[in-house]
């Protein structure tokens, strides 16, 4: 009976300790749930209660309550919250609002300067333009003891840190000024980089869209500058080049294209110059893949310099012209294999009446429509972007990852395979003229002729932008620099090949014009 008694004393004594701590929690959780509720401390104390256990889908509702509970909080001014793994500012703006700055450590946040080791600190443009009514959220939430992969992260998030702003009121994107957001790093090394990632909550993944990622091998922070609210983190990315790579890859484009750029012009001047290569059709094809590339490099030179600049207006200028010279150069390859096509395939009755109009009209009018469309559906798509796999240089380009991949890999990957038929159209052809020798002409110099036709061709088509496709896996370094080296010295190789056609041209008048001398002199 004693030992009844005991029994029934301990399961009541373990009924009241469970009950309480689900009273609770269950009091805790009411208070992320009524986004209205007066004490935003609850909500955080609950939301670091599931932290500690969980990682996954279960904190990503909780996070998004805990934001509507600090935006709606009714706090009549500037509040400082931490709980553990979680720190919180809500700023209540008082007259004109000028951008404010926001700085945290591991256990302390506040919008003042006096925080003492400070790991974080983030800028808010005053495009924000947040009233007395538009209470500001900073919130940094950190997991406890995590690998570093939280929330479906393919690669380790810095010190599973992850930052949110909100604006009460208010949905931010499309920001001209950007949002910095500054983190200390504390481990990076060779193997890794870091780039700059926010969360979606409608996908429930991170994405990198609309943000760009400022730093150097040499540099122990990082800057994550953005154009929207929302969670913010660094992706520590496994680097497929070392930074020495990196730089001479730089140095191999930029010194490429100047000296495409400049072979360019001169071929232009000497197109306007001579007037018998003006009356050949070939060449005025070549010609405008020529200028097109000319708008592409002397945009692309400058644009990591404007970039650098704080004129939103002048890199939303270099984004366009980027993309629209960019979109005519593989538009004019195009054009080019599809000239081909007529004079080797369609010998005979290859008239089109206003031939070349036809051809400007697709060349540049069909860039034009694509670029028009993109900036009608979204003007923010142009902007501050990154291109290397570090994501340590900015240039002005596009900032949208879809828009990217449509308009340019997509349009590239058209006009490749279209080339590459043509590239087997033509070898085939070539092979088929030499079954029937000419005379007088021995086979090294046939061979040697057949040659640099072929290479003049794999030039004018592109065929060389493919090498893109051998720049994953194992080959990554090796058809990078092969890519790099080939593709800034195309306008060279353009031009070499002018100089070579001129001189056809020149050497058959001349021909030409001995025989018929010889002719009138024998009559």
């Amino acid at each position: 009976m004693k030992r009844m008694t005991w029994w029934l004393l301990c399961w009541l004594l373990l009924s009241l300790v469970f009950h309480n701590i689900t009273c609770q929690n269950n009091g805790k959780k009411k208070c992320c749930n009524n986004h209205t509720a007066q004490n935003p401390r609850c909500c955080m104390e609950y939301v670091d209660s599931i932290l500690t256990k969980e990682t996954g889908e279960a904190t990503i509702e909780v996070m998004q309550n805990l934001e509507q509970t600090l935006e709606e909080a009714d706090l009549s001014d500037t509040t400082h919250i931490s709980v553990n793994h979680l720190l919180a500012v809500r700023y209540k703006p008082k007259g004109p609002f000028q951008g404010i700055k926001f700085y945290a450590s591991d256990n302390e946040a506040s919008s003042d300067e006096d925080v003492t080791n400070s790991k974080v600190r983030v800028q808010l443009p005053r495009e924000l333009k947040a009233g007395s009514n538009n209470t500001i959220v900073f919130c940094m939430l950190t997991w406890p003891e995590t690998n570093g992969t939280i929330w479906g992260s393919s690669e380790k998030i810095h010190e599973s840190r992850l930052v949110g702003l909100s604006v009460r009121g208010k949905k931010i994107s499309g920001l001209q000024e950007r949002v910095n957001i500054t983190m200390n790093l504390t481990s990076v090394n060779v193997t890794r980089t870091p780039s700059c990632v926010f969360f979606n909550f409608s996908t429930k993944k991170f994405s990198d869209d609309g943000c760009t990622t400022q730093w150097k091998p040499s540099q122990n922070q990082v800057t994550c500058s953005c154009d929207h609210l929302t969670y913010f983190g660094v992706l520590m990315v496994s680097a497929s080049l070392s930074p020495e790579d990196q730089n001479i890859l730089s140095y191999i484009t930029i010194i490429g294209c100047s000296l495409s750029l400049f072979t360019l012009v001169i071929t232009v001047i000497l197109f306007i110059t001579n007037r018998k290569v003006r009356a050949d059709v070939s060449m005025r094809v070549h010609i405008n893949l020529a200028i097109a590339l000319i708008l592409l490099n002397v945009h692309f030179l400058p644009s990591q310099a404007v970039a650098a600049l704080p004129s939103s207006g002048l890199c939303f200028y270099i984004a366009i012209a980027i993309h629209y010279s960019l979109l005519a150069t593989l538009s004019w390859m195009a054009l080019e294999g599809f000239h081909l096509y007529l004079l080797l395939v369609k010998v005979f009755n290859i008239y089109i009446r206003r031939y070349l109009l036809k051809l400007s009209l697709v060349g540049w009018g069909i860039p034009a429509v694509i670029v028009s469309i993109v900036i009608i559906i979204d003007k923010g798509t142009y902007g501050h972007a990154t291109l290397s796999d570090s994501k340590s240089s900015r240039i002005c380009y596009i900032t949208n990852n879809t828009v990217k991949m449509v308009t340019t890999v997509g349009m590239f990957g058209f006009v490749f395979i279209f080339n590459m038929i043509m590239l087997g159209v033509t070898v085939r052809r070539i092979v088929s003229l030499r079954q029937s020798k000419e005379f007088g002409q021995s086979d090294h110099d046939r061979a040697k002729r057949d040659i640099c036709t072929l290479l003049g061709v794999i030039t004018l088509l592109g065929i060389t932008w493919g090498l893109v496709f051998f720049s994953f896996g194992y080959l990554a370094t090796a058809g990078l620099y092969l890519f790099c080296i080939l593709n800034s010295l195309q306008g060279f190789f353009i031009f070499l090949w002018f100089v070579m056609s001129l001189r056809k041209i020149n050497n058959s008048t001349t021909n030409t014009g001995s025989e018929s001398r010889t002719t009138n002199s024998s009559t």
